[in-house]
């Protein structure tokens, strides 16, 4: 793989690709700089390389690292075998967060992240730029898998092609991104609907959107804040009609007042109920970038140019894929030191 991808083009200085990949992860894995990185190499006759040469390897090893990270996920999702609800879904939390580029007033990088659950290994991931947008056809799917997203993904194009694919969704709704109607044909007015919750009792409603000239049958599942939690939503939605120049919008405001999910599940095998509360789990993906960010360091890049910032972060990753795997090795250690399924047979014994 490092020699299709072209990382490993030639065996000068570094003989192999374990020796590149172990020199990668003492700059990346390890926090080491590039100098520090080399000089530990050569104390541990790991190989000589200068700093600069280091470097240059790296700029090169990007995509042979994004490979890495791919078929590191999908083993260890395989390896899982594919963690189930009663009703058979396989659970997908998904998001995106952003990277940093030193002295950046913005961000520079969007990495798309989906961890596996109750697993809570990264099964999927790509990273872009930060013009590349959150949507669910960036993710694989396929019949029974259930991908949990945030108000992002709430759009269209992605719930179509999730449910064109017999795959299933619960997001938080956007109102202004989705337009629902009901099962008349009509808009759906969504005060008119919150309004008729009774205290904290979840209630759900059979809805629709449209896309490309098809129709999607959908359920809204609703539930009523908290006081607390209500205030907070208020004010988040404010600040952000603030920052866009505008006042935040009566019906807004009221909506805030509500827990609003949209999904493709069937009513008959997951209830209102399950439906908001599958909802909740999608914030296991808000701590896992928390983790990687706290832990790993991944949201402030320390390299400036394309090639070896995209490497440096697919290090990061493949390292954090790495952790994963091997606590998850820990979880179903063999006594024998290996999985038995992995013998060869022997074809005679004498």
């Amino acid at each position: 793989m490092a020699l299709t991808s072209k990382a490993l083009l030639r065996a000068r200085k570094i003989p192999d690709a374990e020796t590149l990949l172990r020199l990668l992860l003492l700059h990346v894995a390890a926090g080491l700089s590039l100098r520090q990185a080399s000089v530990r190499a050569r104390e541990q006759g790991l190989a000589e390389i200068s700093d600069v040469a280091l470097l240059k390897r790296l700029r090169a090893a990007g995509p042979w690292l994004q490979r890495l990270c791919g078929e590191l996920a999908t083993e260890t999702w395989s390896s899982l075998q594919g963690p189930l609800l009663a009703q058979g879904y396989r659970l997908h939390a998904v998001d995106a967060s952003t990277v940093q580029e030193p002295g950046a007033t913005s961000a520079d990088w969007r990495l798309h992240y989906s961890l596996a659950l109750p697993a809570l290994c990264c099964d999927q991931l790509e990273l872009t730029d930060a013009r590349g947008g959150e949507s669910l056809t960036r993710f694989r799917v396929g019949p029974k898998d259930l991908l949990l997203g945030d108000r992002g993904y709430c759009r269209p194009p992605g719930l179509a092609y999730v449910q064109q694919a017999g795959a299933h969704y619960v997001v938080r709704l956007h109102s202004t991104s989705v337009t629902l109607f009901n099962r008349h044909g009509r808009k759906v007015n969504l005060l008119a609907l919150v309004r008729t919750i009774r205290g904290f009792t979840p209630k759900e409603w059979p809805v629709e959107f449209r896309h490309e000239g098809g129709r999607f049958p959908a359920r809204l599942c609703a539930l009523r804040r908290s006081g607390t939690s209500a205030e907070e939503e208020k004010a988040q939605a404010r600040e952000s009609a603030r920052k866009s120049g505008r006042t935040a919008s009566a019906k807004s405001l009221e909506l805030a007042e509500y827990i609003l999910v949209l999904t493709s599940l069937p009513a008959a095998e997951v209830p209102c109920v399950q439906v908001l509360e599958l909802y909740r789990m999608r914030w296991q993906i808000e701590l896992a970038f928390k983790r990687l960010k706290s832990l790993l360091q991944i949201g402030q890049l320390h390299t400036y140019d394309d090639a070896s910032s995209r490497a440096w972060l697919q290090g990061k990753l493949l390292t954090a894929l790495l952790i994963e795997r091997l606590l998850l090795e820990a979880k179903i250690f063999s006594p024998w030191g290996y999985p038995l399924h992995r013998i060869q047979p022997l074809e005679s014994v004498h």
